[in-house]
Formats: C-alpha cells, sequence, structure tokens
C-alpha cells in the first residue's frame, strides 16, 4: 500500500483522554462519527480483521462452526427470558431489538436442530455486530455502543460435558490473548467473577491498564485474580491474602449458563434411556474492538503504538527519503516476497516521516536514502528497538524481519 494513496491522515492533536483513543484518532485508524461509534479506517480494519482472523481459527480448532444471526431480534423472545424489561442497555425498536447478546436468538434456532443426545454436544459462533445503550461511552473503542463481538455457544447434554469444554475454551482464551500481544499472566490476568445462574464463579479475562472501569485484585502467589464485586480475604484458588489491586478493562468472558436459556425456548434433547431433559448451555465471548483498544493501551511508548505483529496493519514500514525510483524497486521486491508494506512515498521531511511511521507503530521500518543507497543497503529498524542496522538490499528476505 502506498501511503500517498492511503485513506486516513494523522493529526497532531485530539480531544481524548484514554491513550489508546489519542493514538488510534491520531494515527488515523479509527474517526468517530459520535459517541460510542467509529469507523474503522484502512489501518484499524487490517489490525480488526488480523484479531478477527485469530479469533476464528482458535474457534475452528475447538470444533466450532461459524454462523451469522440477525442482529435485529423480535420483542417476544426478549420477553420469554425477561430481559426485555431487565436488560437497561438494550436498544429497543417497536418491537424489536438491536441484539446486546445472543441467547434469546441462539436457544430457539438450536432448537430446529437438536432434539437426541445424538446432537450434542454442538458448538457455535459467530463474529457480529452488537449493540448496546451504554450510558457512559468512553475511552475510545474501550466502551461503546456499537462493536464487533465474537460470541461462542455450547450445547452439552451433560454438566460434565459443559465443564470438560468449558476448560477447552479457557486454554484456548489463553491464546488468542497471546496472539494479540496481551501476554497472560503478566498484562492479562484470568479473573473470578459472579457465576449467574449455574455455576458458583464465572471467568473474565482482564487486561490491566489505568483505562480500564474495572478493579481486580491479581494473587501475587498464583496469578488468579478477582473482581471487585466477589472480593473476598483469601484467594479462592490457593488461599493466600496477599493481592495486587489493579484497574483493568475486561476484554474476555465465560460463562456456564445452565439451563437459563433453554427452557424459555423448549430447548431439550431426548437421552439414550428415552428421557426429556434440557440443554445445558454455555457462552463465551471476546470483544474485538475493545481488544484493538486494549493493546494499543499496554502496547506503546511516547511516540505511538507498538503494535505486535501477528496483528500490526502491515509488516514493514518503507520510507523513502526523495529515493523513490530506488525505494518501488524494493518496494516491489517486498511484494512478491509476500511481505506486507506501507510503502512511504510522499514528499515530506525526514523528521515527519519517522514521527508518522512511530505514531502508527508498524514492526519494522526501512529507511532507503542516499545514504543508504551508497553502500547499496537499507536502514532497518525494529519499532520496539533503538537500534539501527544496516541490511545489503539483495539480502533482504522474509527472515530480515
Amino acid at each position: 500500500m502506498k501511503q500517498s494513496k492511503l485513506f486516513s491522515k494523522t493529526i497532531k492533536t485530539v480531544d481524548a483522554h484514554s491513550i489508546s483513543h489519542q493514538f488510534l484518532l491520531r494515527a488515523g485508524f479509527i474517526n468517530q462519527l459520535m459517541a460510542g461509534a467509529y469507523s474503522f479506517l484502512p489501518l484499524g480494519l487490517l489490525v480488526l480483521k488480523k484479531i478477527e482472523n485469530i479469533i476464528r481459527e482458535n474457534m475452528l480448532a475447538i470444533s466450532g462452526q461459524e454462523i451469522l444471526m440477525p442482529a435485529l431480534t423480535p420483542k417476544e423472545n426478549w420477553q420469554k427470558t425477561g430481559r426485555w424489561d431487565s436488560f437497561d442497555a438494550l436498544f429497543k425498536i417497536e418491537e424489536y431489538a438491536l441484539a446486546a447478546t445472543h441467547e434469546e436468538i441462539v436457544a430457539p434456532l438450536a432448537r430446529s436442530v437438536i432434539s437426541s443426545y445424538k446432537d450434542l454436544p454442538l458448538y457455535i459462533f459467530q463474529i457480529q455486530t452488537k449493540f448496546r445503550n451504554e450510558k457512559r461511552a468512553k475511552s475510545g473503542i474501550l466502551r461503546t455502543r456499537e462493536f464487533l463481538m465474537k460470541d461462542l455457544y455450547s450445547f452439552s447434554a451433560t454438566e460434565k460435558e459443559l465443564n470438560d469444554y468449558y476448560e477447552i475454551v479457557k486454554k484456548r482464551y489463553i491464546k488468542i490473548f497471546n496472539d494479540c500481544g496481551l501476554a497472560f499472566n503478566k498484562k492479562t490476568f484470568l479473573t473470578l467473577a459472579s457465576g449467574g445462574s449455574f455455576s458458583e464463579y464465572s471467568h473474565e479475562f482482564q487486561t490491566v491498564t489505568e483505562a480500564g472501569e474495572d478493579i481486580i485484585y491479581i494473587c501475587r502467589k498464583c496469578q488468579n485474580a478477582v473482581n471487585r464485586e466477589i472480593k473476598k480475604d483469601k484467594c479462592p484458588i490457593c488461599s493466600s491474602n496477599d493481592f495486587l489491586e489493579q484497574k483493568s478493562v475486561e476484554v474476555g468472558n465465560i460463562f456456564k449458563l445452565g439451563n437459563k436459556y433453554s427452557l424459555p425456548f423448549g430447548l431439550k434433547y431426548i437421552d439414550a434411556q428415552g428421557k426429556e431433559n434440557p440443554v445445558i448451555m454455555g457462552c463465551y465471548g471476546i470483544g474485538l474492538n475493545r481488544l484493538m483498544g486494549a493493546v494499543a493501551e499496554v502496547s506503546h511508548d511516547d511516540k505511538g503504538i507498538i503494535w505486535p505483529e501477528k496483528i500490526a496493519p502491515f509488516s514493514v514500514h518503507l520510507i523513502s527519503l526523495g529515493k523513490n525510483k530506488e525505494a518501488e524497486k524494493i518496494y516491489k521486491s517486498l511484494l512478491k516476497l509476500k511481505i506486507d508494506v506501507l510503502y512511504d512515498d510522499r514528499d515530506k521531511s525526514p523528521g515527519e516521516k519517522f514521527a508518522e511511521a512511530d505514531l502508527i507503530g508498524i514492526p519494522y521500518r526501512l529507511v532507503v536514502s542516499e545514504k543508504t543507497l551508497s553502500v547499496k543497503s537499507v536502514e532497518v529498524k525494529k519499532r520496539s528497538e533503538s537500534k539501527i542496522k544496516l541490511v545489503k538490499i539483495d539480502k533482504i528476505n522474509e527472515k530480515t524481519f
């Protein structure tokens, strides 16, 4: 991609409080339409899509089948569970609701497929836009009224089936957050929260950041955490009473739903003895927008974002300092190697180009200048490091990065 053609511009100053909101706006990843609603510009959408692909790959790896359900949903489904009146954040349009979550839709959908124990277990997921009428949409894409969410639903015959799959999902979530740069037990912590309808606890994945609105207590001994709402004197996992209090943002959660949503919709199965039983459900969510914002919160310096390599919009930021003819050849050679490149071919000063490159935060910067060309090389710098090295042009390949 040539930066001269990129559908975004950097901004020097913005009215934003959280670090992620400032940098994502300034670097041209997002554009704010109104409080809680954002356009994702090309750079931002590339990051979002890479996060989406990581999540999808991991859901498919644990037998999830991808579907897509409507966002516009009927009032009667929400009335059956009582959430038409009790769900404060639900957007209502006469006899419809814009889905804030999909338990009320997926349960009757599953009923059309599940009738026997032979149909179980079953795991389906979607990656879809959700709507919540947040009273305090704030901190950019960390808390919005419209957002992209992965919601996985499990359907089991027994509690053991649910518990076994629950642990499988838990491990996959750890892999997802590690892949996205939210290092587990360093930046992101498994957090016990209130259990809801079917178990003593549910689990949240909380990323530590000053922009977060949650308070968690991290056990210094076992690295598990508890949410403020269930804070106890001793860690429920290891009984230690040595906690570290931190502000955090929830990037994922998993719940054991039991029959809370299967019963209202008659979602049942016939077991091997011919007896009718309610299907046991679980749900597992990750907010993609919030995850992206959380990465920007924890992976940056005072110059801009430092994107983890697996979700960066491009792998390489190629910068030409008045040597576009030579840089163009290098750009094309990188593309032939299937290396994602943002090529800064613009007529700007070196200082402006370097400052914008740091702000955007692509993992590797390549500079082509009269000085580097004099030794038939390019200057290579990793965004997360200060050291610079020269690499011969004919030696540039995928192993360079």
